[in-house]
């Protein structure tokens, strides 16, 4: 049954019976969702303490602590070995709860995350390549694999609730990671053939609807044909309806809204979650006001970049098994999408690359980190990338490493937080580059920052404040989160290189 639509849900996340709405949409129902709704009906509608009463009879929840006194609190290094175990979990047996049951093992981020997500398990599999955990990630992709096949794309992560948003896509890098680390010195062409297979699948999902595009109708689901012709990407949502997991903050942000109104905003929201970035000034108009959010108006730099990477990898991967034809044609379109990158995301003048805003017309006026992601891919060129490095280290990089972006608001994905993909991204670009020394810097700034924090937390986080080292993360719609999956794997990375460069 869909309980999201259910009386149950609805009294329960509406009275806040949980400080965090994430708890009741991931419970396990002692039987089965819809018992426990059947149940309700019978009884209810309760308040107060006989609500709460009735959740906790009738629904379970999964621990989300993690056991500090089993994990070594003096050495960061030996902190992420010891906790892998602790953020492990086996192929899912569950049924009853709102998961979408996983085949095979995989990696959760830690906290309120106690399932797969999509975009982080790609920085995830960066710590357990250093540990030589193969198995670990190659199980994690045929589970994003098997939920392409069964969802029509991969999900956000393995929640009902998540089924119609993606996230950044990263299957490609996680694809490259296991071909060159294992598939390739055995030439194992089946393998390979199996992920060109998941890779068009993806790259399917993600340009749906670009055939119908026309100067009457620019823009479909994720694609939109630019005034010069080309097609670029955006995020976006099939559903125009609050968030299961965040219905209380959804309804209340839309206070005051049309219904109309109301249904752009929950898609512009919805569209914000796939972005991985949610939420920051990026998708904002005013950047103080969440309600101004116009998340599927924005072209965003770092999703065509890491498209543009889908077809280079899809390009390479064709060549390898001999299909000279198929190679050429999805390197054309990747020519395309770069002359397009730089058509409208380069500014010249300023010397970054920019997200584009369709309905204006015109470049986004701020400045983030996504500006890293085309020199992570390898799509600007010497000179751009040069001037992108400019502006990493002139006005990015903090003592902690590097700001999200320049713009401080009440947002996570801003100032004055740093996260540890946006590192990676910029870490391994600027070195592809040949910009070491300012590599090195970004990694030394991050690290003496986790060093202190650690200290002071005794665990690793989700996100942090990278320009008062004092200070904890905040911004957002929840706590910050100890774990952490991506913390761990970009963290891990960094001491592999710092010591390699020794």
């Amino acid at each position: 049954m869909n309980f999201v639509n259910s009386q149950l849900f609805k009294d329960v996340q509406l009275a806040e019976v949980f400080a965090d709405s994430k708890m009741f949409a991931d419970a396990v129902p002692n039987l089965s969702w819809q018992s426990a709704c059947e149940l309700y009906q019978l009884v209810g509608p309760l308040k107060g303490d006989e609500l709460r009463e009735f959740v906790m009879s009738n629904f379970l929840f999964a621990d989300q602590t993690i056991p500090t006194a089993k994990l070594d609190t003096t050495s960061v290094k030996q902190y992420i070995l010891d906790l892998w175990p602790h953020l492990h979990r086996n192929a899912d047996t569950d049924l009853a709860s709102s998961l979408m049951p996983l085949q095979f093992d995989y990696i959760v981020p830690g906290g309120r995350f106690q399932e797969i997500y999509y975009w982080d398990s790609y920085f995830t599999a960066l710590g357990l390549e250093d540990i030589g955990d193969l198995a670990t990630i190659e199980a994690m992709v045929n589970n994003f694999i098997d939920l392409q096949e069964r969802n029509g794309c991969i999900p956000n992560g393995n929640r009902v609730y998540y089924s119609s948003r993606s996230q950044p896509p990263v299957l490609a890098l996680m694809l490259a990671l296991l071909w060159d680390a294992k598939y390739k010195h055995v030439a194992d062409l089946t393998w390979l053939a199996n992920a060109v297979k998941a890779l068009e699948a993806e790259y399917q999902f993600w340009m749906q609807g670009c055939n119908d595009l026309s100067s009457e109708t620019p823009a479909i689901r994720r694609v939109v044909k630019m005034s010069n012709k080309a097609i670029l990407n955006r995020y976006w949502d099939s559903a125009a309806t609050p968030r299961p997991e965040s219905l209380k903050e959804d309804l209340h942000d839309a206070e005051g809204l049309t219904t109309e109104q109301q249904q752009s905003y929950f898609q512009h929201i919805r569209a914000a979650c796939e972005s991985g970035w949610d939420f920051s000034s990026r998708w904002l108009c005013d950047h103080n006001d969440l309600k101004s959010i116009e998340t599927t108006n924005i072209i965003p730099v770092d999703l065509n970049s890491l498209l543009y990477n889908l077809e280079h990898t899809l390009s390479r991967f064709y060549r390898l098994l001999g299909e000279e034809q198929k190679s050429q044609s999805i390197a054309e379109l990747a020519t395309l999408r770069l002359d397009a990158i730089n058509t409208y995301c380069w500014n010249s003048e300023a010397g970054v690359y920019r997200d584009y805003n369709i309905r204006l017309n015109q470049q986004s006026s701020v400045d983030s980190m996504a500006m890293a992601v085309p020199l992570f891919v390898g799509a600007a060129s010497v000179q751009q990338a040069q001037q992108v490095k400019q502006k990493l280290m002139s006005e990015f990089l903090k003592p902690g490493g590097l700001v999200t972006t320049l713009c401080s608001t009440s947002q996570q994905w801003d100032s004055p937080n740093g996260w540890a993909p946006l590192q990676w991204f910029a870490v391994k670009g600027l070195t592809e580059y040949g910009f070491v020394s300012e590599a090195q810097a970004i990694i030394k700034n991050w690290l003496s920052m986790i060093e202190m924090r650690f200290a002071e937390d005794k665990c690793l986080l989700e996100k942090y404040n990278v320009c008062e080292l004092v200070s904890r993360a905040g911004g957002g719609e929840y706590t910050v989160q100890q774990g952490f999956g991506w913390t761990n794997g970009v963290t891990s990375r960094f001491y592999k290189l710092l010591d390699d460069s020794l």
